[in-house]
């Protein structure tokens, strides 16, 4: 029996491209609300809205966020309004309510099933905000801050059916009250162009070309902040450049604003960070790549001897996965999402966050004994693939619960 299926998502298809994907191709009628920066996608009928005004300038500071979820909730209803008018009513709606669209979904389509996607909940301690006390100090206003961020989402969490978190440690941070209604189970990745390529080789700006016989340590963010331990690895780099000579390190990402809180200063992280090292490092050996191609970048991380993925206590980046699907050997910091996909010295390695020298040691080991961790390396494959191939396991699992949840056969297991 085909459904019709409504995804809401500010930033479309978002995390369920495979899902919709899916949806489609077993005959449901699947549409979209989704912003300015939504994308198209093929059998889906996408609406986009529009802020019909903009936030309040000199409004209270630890309104602002809240205000401007509302802001973007009425600006969602009137998509759905039209939606609703062109005939199509969701038997389930699939959304994000990160940015606040989902708010009023419930009354525009009140016999509807709704999931939402529990990506994180904001705590002033016991995960990403005062994590790290360089950049931190705990203030009253600053919790009233994180509390107006929380408040829309925590109103939207309270209407649904279902909230779907995609790891333990995120579904950790929900309060208890939202508990009963959840289940544990992430979207999947797409794993099939993540493996390792044994004939890699990359070529670097001045044209000197690199492969798997030279030490390369590689690093992802998004965006180079410290929330990703971009200024403990970058700490970690004069030891590592001095001790193993032919070392080389690449760094794929940008210098924009990513899930952290800006700088004052407005500097990039970047800047600051070659600022404080200046000469210790060579610069010759660190290379900064920008954004790249997905091909790219699986070539970049096949010729890696380590890849290093640091975190605060906050969402787990698919780039991980991704790394451990390529049999990258896992640098990773001991912190609680890391530790949801990486056993220390069973798919990976993991030292404390804030232990510069700890980090040096482990790039050095892994440029001068390879050899050692290639069970390591393996096992962190088949774990990418056991617990996060979107084919195998995050698509069938997210079309088996969107069937549950429309017969309301829903049974939580948070």
């Amino acid at each position: 029996m085909s459904r019709r299926i409504l995804f809401v998502h500010q930033n479309f298809p978002g995390q369920f491209p495979r899902i919709v994907d899916a949806l489609v191709a077993r005959g449901d009628e699947v549409a979209a609300i989704g912003g300015g920066t939504a994308k198209e996608h093929e059998g889906v009928k996408l609406f986009r809205w529009s802020l019909f005004r903009g936030s309040t300038p000199g409004l209270f500071d630890a309104a602002t966020r809240a205000e401007a979820d509302l802001i973007r909730a009425q600006s969602a209803a009137g998509a759905a309004i039209e939606l609703r008018n062109s005939g199509f009513v969701p038997d389930v709606i699939v959304g994000h309510p990160g940015w606040g669209e989902t708010i009023h979904v419930r009354d525009i389509f009140p016999k509807a099933r709704l999931i939402l996607f529990g990506e994180f909940y904001y705590r002033y301690f016991g995960a990403d905000v005062n994590f790290d006390h360089e950049f931190d100090t705990p203030t009253l206003k600053g919790a009233m801050r994180t509390n107006g961020k929380n408040a829309t989402v925590a109103l939207a969490y309270t209407m649904a059916d279902l909230i779907v978190c995609p790891t333990r440690f995120q579904a950790s941070t929900f309060p208890s009250i939202f508990r009963p209604r959840m289940r544990i189970l992430h979207e999947g990745i797409d794993l099939s162009k993540a493996r390792p390529n044994p004939n890699a080789r990359i070529k670097l700006a001045d044209g000197r070309l690199l492969n798997r016989s030279t030490p390369v340590i590689t690093f992802i963010n998004r965006n180079f902040e410290s929330l990703r331990g971009f200024h403990i690895f970058m700490r970690a780099l004069p030891a590592f450049l001095e001790a193993v000579p032919d070392g080389h390190v690449i760094l794929i990402g940008s210098d924009g604003t990513g899930y952290g809180t800006p700088r004052d200063d407005e500097k990039s992280w970047r800047e600051v960070m070659l600022e404080e090292l200046g000469d210790r490092i060579d610069r010759s050996r660190v290379h900064f790549a920008g954004r790249v191609d997905h091909d790219y970048m699986i070539d970049i991380l096949s010729i890696g001897a380590a890849h290093v993925y640091y975190t605060y206590p906050f969402t787990l980046s698919w780039s991980l996965v991704e790394a451990m699907a390529c049999e990258c050997l896992i640098l990773g910091s001991d912190t609680a999402p890391v530790r949801d996909a990486i056993v220390p010295g069973v798919n990976g390695i993991l030292n404390d966050f804030f232990d510069v020298e700890a980090l040096s040691a482990a790039m050095i080991r892994a440029a001068r004994e390879p050899d050692q961790f290639e069970a390591i390396r393996q096992e962190a494959r088949r774990t990418a693939l056991r617990y996060f191939d979107a084919e195998t396991i995050g698509v069938p699992a997210w079309l088996k619960l969107i069937d549950e949840v429309a017969d309301v056969r829903v049974r939580p297991n948070g």
